[in-house]
């Protein structure tokens, strides 16, 4: 039959435990009772950034200082302010800081990517607004009842989001998405589609998406082609009609 298998239950168990451990769980249970069906309150959210640690030279060495860590307003109103303020990441561009537009309480959001070249007094103002004024009407919209927003408040110098910045804008655009909890999300461009979704925008489009928050909140989000690439590419206008077909179906109900 064999020699009787004989195995280190203490052994294992110790294993076990000191592996918990090193995950940092050091207790069974707490000392005090949760209530996990309760709905959370908003906290003020610490966003992971990959933000590089400024230098500087003192008494002949170069000394490294800790940045500071994101940290993103917890209340829409606060948040708002705080956006186009001195302590947005993107204060330091040198660059004009543009505002959200349109009412927060709005059932649509639309969320770009950043200010264009030719804006001035506000967003998509300038040879891109037309078109997208049209796209507005076409589905019986206006600024007036949407929500404008942008991932960065600002317009990079490269006109693209630098790379280094990314995760911390997407964070706060996903924060954005979040204390809004708009009904619908219209996200034109790879860069917001990234941002909400992981994705690019020949990969997202053609299908709803559904992004839940807390309290039980969900918003359904469709991917789409920026304004600014359907006037480099007309022939892509066909799909980005069905992309706001897709977005408007439904939200009367």
């Amino acid at each position: 039959m064999g020699a009787e298998q004989i195995f280190d239950w203490a052994g294992a168990a110790a294993s076990t435990l000191e592996w918990w451990e090193t995950a940092g769980a050091d207790v069974v249970v707490g000392d005090e009772a949760f209530d996990w069906l309760a709905t959370a309150e908003p906290e003020v959210v610490a966003a992971q950034t990959n933000r590089s640690a400024p230098q500087f030279e003192a008494h002949g060495a170069l000394v490294t200082v800790p940045p500071r860590p994101l940290v993103i307003p917890p209340t829409l109103e606060a948040f708002l302010a705080w956006r186009v303020g001195p302590d947005a990441p993107e204060a330091a561009w040198g660059a004009p800081l543009f505002p959200a537009s349109g009412p927060s309480t709005a059932d649509l959001m639309i969320l770009i990517d950043c200010p264009d070249r030719e804006d001035r007094d506000g967003l998509l103002t300038g040879e891109t607004a037309r078109l997208f004024d049209r796209m507005l009407a076409a589905i019986g919209r206006s600024r007036a009842d949407v929500h404008l927003a942008t991932i960065a408040a600002a317009r990079p110098s490269a006109g693209r989001l630098p790379r280094e910045q990314q995760d911390e804008l997407f964070a706060i655009a996903r924060h954005h998405v979040a204390l809004l909890a708009p009904k619908r999300l219209l996200m034109l461009g790879n860069a917001a589609s990234r941002a909400l979704l992981s994705a690019d925008v020949a990969d997202a489009r053609g299908r709803l998406h559904s992004l839940d928050h807390k309290g039980g909140k969900r918003t359904e989000a469709v991917a789409s082609y920026h304004p600014r690439l359907l006037r480099e590419r007309p022939i892509a206008k066909a799909e980005a009609w069905r992309d706001l077909q897709l977005l408007v179906r439904g939200m009367q109900a």
